[in-house]
């Protein structure tokens, strides 16, 4: 079973939205700290968005803030990262990943999923 599963990734066109997905299964502690990365080829994974479990608390990359919105819904162990105004610079793979602090840095995360692509086209 793969801890974190994310959809929602596709083909768009600069200044258009896209809401990406992550649903959450199996993991081995209890209200995770949940985030968004991202990664293009050559290039070091990059710290997203990111919110706790109380959902009170949110981090933004700089180049997102005021464009992204993270969301979750704890019910359904999901979190949603929405994107607007997109930009050809937001092209990556982007991933969703689980830990224990609300941390820029990925070494805080220990769950990762598979990683969704998202290309913008100008």
């Amino acid at each position: 079973q793969v801890p974190l599963v994310e959809s929602g990734g596709g083909l768009v066109q600069a200044g258009d939205s896209l809401r990406l997905s992550c649903a959450a299964s199996g993991l081995t502690f209890s209200r995770p700290v949940m985030a968004w990365f991202r990664q293009v080829p050559g290039k070091e994974r990059e710290f997203v968005s990111g919110l706790n479990w109380s959902g009170d608390s949110t981090l933004y990359a700089d180049s997102v803030k005021g464009r992204f919105t993270i969301s979750r819904d704890n019910a359904a162990n999901s979190v949603t990262l929405q994107m607007n105004s997109l930009k050809p610079e937001d092209t990556a793979v982007y991933y969703c990943a689980a830990g224990r602090l609300l941390l820029r840095n990925r070494g805080s995360y220990g769950y990762w999923g598979q990683g969704t692509q998202v290309t913008v086209s100008s």
